[in-house]
């Protein structure tokens, strides 16, 4: 029992004492008894070499003397070499100061080899001190170099290994922000991408080079530039380029199958923040080359800043991106109103992220319900609306048109009057251009909204309020006939806008999810006709223009954006293929599966009777108002909500009745659609070609 318990402790003191030595110490004591051996074998193969390389021809007196001195040769090597720190040193960082020192060990050594064993054992021949010392210098200092030599061997290795991983470059524009992303590559030594050539269109920086690289030409060069180089990426960092121009650079590189990344504009470069990350994915927005929407920023501010905002619909593409530019104008309150909850969450805990101290409030509830929404109002008492609360799906409609009518219509007509009730400042219903000349029913659906929020600015400013009728389909006598609200209805100013714009890119029901999508499943990509086209836009400049309009509002006003020229679908639906690195129709397959119900060619901006008026902004108009007869379409909606709500098979008539430009798909709508088409196709011939 005692001796385990000895052998126990014996153990114990063992590991305690390997744990106490660090590794280079455990290395440092290897090389002290590979010096010792290093200098015995040095001396002695000095001997043999002295006397022919034969062992048996060397002197008994030598090998003698030799025996008697080389233990205590070693022992002072060593001590030498130690007290020179040549045992505790990096080596794979060893330079010119381990090399002086080793040189000057090596020369304490050879003097006190040939005194000691001069004077106290025996005189050698010249040779074997010469010899001798020589092989021990190679021998000690060999096996320290060695290490850093195997060190930079390896970092060779792992350097060609990342020369065949690294991703070459081609980098388009020579300029500053150019120069500064080709330095963010070089210093990002764990990054491994390359840059082999840059492109730029001024012809005389062509032949010159940048930080070694060269400049090889102009966007002609990019096409076999990237085959000359290989080139698995193509960078465009030209911040002061027009969308048009980046447009037309884009529609060359995306023919390379490359990964495109582009620096988004001059703001990044005014700010510094030129560099590798800053660059972002090229997407298919970047191909429709139009300038984006510039808005007031401090008119926006001033309007919204310390006041309480309502957005319905605020979780929706349109209805989100409205909550998190309005969140960042310190708004007093932001009530966020949404049926889907899922959205609604989502947007709120991004929200609350950013700006922890917003006073936010998300409610579920629909437009539809009367008691809900005026409860709403009545709690909050917002100071404006932003009405995005819509359905908004064209076929899905067609199937259910009753639902376009309870939700777009009456929904809007509930919210509205909710919000010129409650001393609401200004609501703003957000439209589309599907409401021009309709020829579905959520187009016409749309249109009705607008028709609403213009019949109620009229009322209101004829001082004639009161006459609005109250269609709710809850019963809330007691609420809408209440003293306060009759004499609300004497003095509200509320003010009714719309605005009107195509379709926006990336949002719920767009064609660039769904194309994605049919992309990542390997196709095919289903473009209903090969002709058809639309006006585009993204949801923050749709935002942008919503927040503008809401600032320029008088009452009464319908928002157009210039939207530019119109995009093919058929092109649009190529260049993403192109941008997802597949080739159309060979990679992806593309089919044309036929119009839709109720769905156009094309879609108009303005009716033809609408008239164009300018606004500060050169890219927001105002359609004047076509004249219907508002007291008839009041007194129609409440026969329309009601045969909506039995879900009458002929609700399509009742609309067309209401709205005179809205025309169901027949016979008759299909012959007008063609013709106004080939009238469209013949003014924006150019355009339809964008990044073909």
């Amino acid at each position: 029992m005692d001796k385990n318990l000895i052998q126990i402790n014996k153990n114990d003191r063992m590991h305690h004492m390997k744990k106490c030595l660090e590794h280079w110490q455990i290395v440092s004591l290897g090389l002290g008894i590979y010096d010792a051996l290093a200098v015995c074998i040095a001396f002695l193969a000095a001997l043999w070499l002295r006397f022919d390389c034969r062992f048996t021809s060397i002197p008994a007196d030598y090998i003698a003397s030799y025996f008697r001195f080389i233990p205590i040769y070693a022992a002072f090597s060593v001590f030498v070499f130690w007290r020179m720190h040549l045992y505790n040193s990096i080596w794979r960082f060893a330079s010119y100061s381990e090399l002086l020192r080793m040189a000057i060990a090596t020369g304490i050594t050879f003097v006190f080899h040939c005194f000691g064993m001069t004077m106290f054992v025996k005189r050698m021949p010249v040779s074997y001190y010469v010899f001798g010392i020589l092989i021990q210098f190679f021998l000690t200092l060999g096996i320290r170099f060695s290490y850093r030599f195997i060190l930079l061997e390896r970092g060779r290795r792992a350097e060609h290994q990342k020369e065949e991983e690294e991703r070459r470059i081609l980098l388009i524009g020579a300029g500053e922000a150019g120069q500064m992303i080709l330095r963010d590559i070089k210093k990002a030594k764990e990054i491994p991408d390359k840059v082999c050539c840059i492109i730029d269109d001024n012809p005389n920086k062509w032949g010159r080079y940048i930080d070694g690289i060269p400049i090889e030409g102009g966007r002609d060069s990019i096409l076999s530039s990237v085959k000359k180089h290989h080139i698995d990426k193509i960078f465009l960092a030209i911040p002061s380029a027009t969308a048009e121009e980046k447009r037309d650079i884009l529609n060359i590189c995306k023919e390379t199958g490359c990964e495109l990344k582009n620096l988004p504009g001059m703001y990044q470069f005014m700010t510094g923040e030129v560099s590798v990350a800053a660059l972002k994915n090229v997407v298919v927005e970047d191909l429709l080359g139009r300038e984006p929407i510039r808005v007031n920023m401090d008119e926006i501010f001033t309007h919204i800043r310390g006041k309480n905002i309502l957005v319905t619909g605020g979780g929706g593409s349109i209805g989100s991106e409205l909550c998190r530019q309005i969140a960042g104008h310190s708004p007093e309150k932001l009530i966020i109103f949404d049926i889907y909850e899922n959205n609604a969450y989502d947007i709120q805990l991004e929200l609350k992220n950013k700006y922890p101290d917003l006073a936010l409030h998300c409610i579920i509830g629909s437009v539809r319900d009367s008691r809900k929404v005026w409860k709403l109002f009545e709690e909050f008492r917002p100071d404006m609306v932003f009405h995005a609360a819509a359905h908004k799906h064209v076929p899905l409609m067609e199937d259910s048109p009753c639902e376009a009518i309870k939700n777009n219509a009456i929904g809007t007509y509930k919210t509205a009057y909710a919000a010129m009730v409650h001393g609401c400042k200004r609501f703003v219903l957000i439209s589309t251009d599907k409401a021009v000349n309709p020829t579905n029913i959520m187009g016409a659906s749309k249109r009705l909204c607008e028709m609403i929020v213009q019949a109620f600015d009229y009322k209101i400013k004829q001082g004639k309020a009161e006459e609005i009728p109250q269609l709710f389909t809850h019963w809330m006598a007691d609420s809408v006939k209440s003293e306060e609200v009759k004499a609300q209805l004497k003095v509200t100013k509320t003010e009714f806008v719309a605005v009107r714009f195509g379709n926006v890119l990336g949002s719920n029901g767009s064609v660039i999810p769904l194309f994605k999508k049919q992309i990542e499943a390997g196709g095919p990509v289903t473009v209903t006709h090969p002709d058809i086209i639309r006006y585009f836009m993204t949801i923050p400049e749709a935002v942008s223009l919503v927040l503008q309009a809401g600032t320029y509002a008088k009452g009464g006003e319908i928002f157009v954006l210039d939207m530019g020229e119109p995009v093919k679908i058929d092109t649009l639906a190529r260049n993403l293929i192109k941008l997802s690195g597949y080739k159309p129709d060979v990679d992806i397959k593309i089919e044309y599966t036929g119009l839709r119900p109720g769905e156009k060619l094309f879609e108009e901006k303005l009716m033809s009777e609408e008239g164009m008026k300018k606004t500060p902004n050169e890219l927001i108009h105002i359609g004047s108002p076509i004249p219907f007869d508002i007291e008839e379409f009041l007194e129609q909606l409440e026969d329309l909500m009601l045969a909506a709500y039995r879900n009458v098979p002929d609700i399509r008539e009742r609309v067309a009745a209401m709205v005179g430009t809205y025309r169901p798909e027949g016979v008759s709508g299909v012959q007008e659609r063609a013709r106004a088409y080939r009238r469209a196709m013949s003014e924006a011939a150019a355009a339809m070609e964008i990044g073909s």
